[in-house]
């Protein structure tokens, strides 16, 4: 049985981009690459085929009626009726997407119109995942159970507010464990605690709320579009956003081009009042959070009326060491992925499936953290580099 069932096992991120892809940028084209940031992990023949396969088997998945209805029901989405007519003929195709392996390195690269491409970022990775750790045999139900059950006890006896949604399809150790871990987490607490899910099938399933709004591909996207400067692409983005949603969706990711770029060249007053917070995805989360409060203070707007939400790499503790910081000084949330859906004894894959270019142009993340920079043009990096000094001196 195929590995991904529906179109709706994916995050909602991914529909609420593709959204404004079409409305707005549907001639756009876009290329996605796979990469395995785990050192001496090797993908066997074996591996390569079975996978190479599950793509294939997204040709034949569509939305369904009761999907379709699913997604226009959510209160942002009722007056996109053109989209949703949009979704019930959407289909995969096979012959966007090349996968290859040479030497143990599996290659995965997707290229097309954007609200094509960027749809199998989240299928391919939950699929690399899964078929690998089938494969090599790693990981213990009877860990992750133990460790799913020493979190929530841990979140019970938490003595500040703390409030949570899971963001772990990408890197999920399988479908039904993701399935376990979301009926278990909805058994255990109520929508004040457990807030909801990215993942759209299993916000169905369990009638919770789906979370998310826009990824660094959509800030990215900007960089190569003639309709704006580099310099002022995040601001150009931005403001698409809110003319598409009007006020709903308004979580801003600040790090694309660095949270300092953000918040002195892009982030002004007005899109502090408009937007209804950040989102935290690199850097050292304290920091940040600080940098924001004081952002926020500056424009003389009353940062408890706006929301952090903090998705980086978290593990409870580290959930909890921040929320204790900063509970009291704004509206906090958390979006822990991995270690909710792949904390079962073995070391998870750490795989991403990110833009690197758009209409024939190289685009990059830069973010608060090197590491996570994805770019082959070193000219083009320096350059962007250069743009953004320049803005901040300026």
């Amino acid at each position: 049985m195929a590995i991904i069932k529906s179109l709706l096992d994916q995050d909602l991120y991914k529909i609420t981009m593709q959204r404004v892809y079409f409305h707005r940028f549907s001639n756009a084209t876009a290329r996605f690459e796979f990469r395995c940031r785990n050192k001496n992990v090797v993908f066997t023949e074996e591996m390569f085929a079975e996978i190479k396969a599950e793509i294939k088997a997204l040709d034949t998945l569509k939305f369904e009626k009761d999907e379709i209805k699913f997604i226009g029901d959510l209160y942002y989405m009722k007056d996109a009726r053109g989209y949703l007519e949009f979704l019930r003929l959407f289909r995969l195709n096979s012959e966007y997407i090349r996968v290859d392996l040479q030497d143990g390195r599996l290659i995965i690269a997707a290229e097309g119109p954007i609200w094509l491409a960027s749809m199998y970022e989240i299928f391919v990775l939950a699929i690399v995942s899964e078929v690998y750790f089938k494969r090599v045999k790693l990981g213990d139900k009877t860990i992750g159970r133990e460790r799913l059950q020493a979190k929530i006890n841990a979140i019970k006896q938490e003595s500040k507010p703390f409030k949570f949604s899971d963001f772990g399809t990408r890197r999920r150790y399988s479908f039904a464990w993701m399935d376990e871990v979301i009926a278990t987490l909805s058994k255990s607490f109520d929508g004040a605690v457990f807030t909801g899910t990215s993942n759209l099938y299993f916000a169905k399933k369990y009638n919770l709320i789906p979370m998310g709004t826009l990824a660094h591909e959509y800030l990215c996207l900007g960089q190569a579009l003639d309709t704006a400067t580099i310099a002022n692409s995040q601001r150009f983005m931005l403001q698409t956003w809110a003319d598409e949603y009007r006020g709903d969706l308004g979580i801003a990711l600040s790090d694309n081009l660095g949270s300092d770029y953000f918040l002195r060249h892009d982030f002004d007053k007005y899109f502090s009042l408009l937007f209804s917070g950040v989102r935290h995805d690199s850097g050292d989360p304290i920091e940040w959070g600080r940098k924001m409060l004081r952002h926020y203070e500056a424009h003389r707007i009353d940062p408890r009326s706006k929301t952090f939400v903090f998705s980086d790499s978290l593990d409870f503790p580290k959930a909890f060491a921040i929320n204790r910081e900063f509970c009291d000084k704004a509206s906090v949330a958390f979006g822990i992925g991995t270690n909710l859906t792949n904390d079962m004894g073995c070391e998870p894959l750490n795989i991403v499936f990110k833009m690197v270019s758009a209409n024939g142009r190289p685009v990059a993340k830069l973010s608060d953290s090197p590491t996570k920079l994805m770019c082959e043009d070193q000219n083009y990096v320096e350059y962007l580099k250069s743009v953004i000094e320049k803005g901040l001196r300026g």
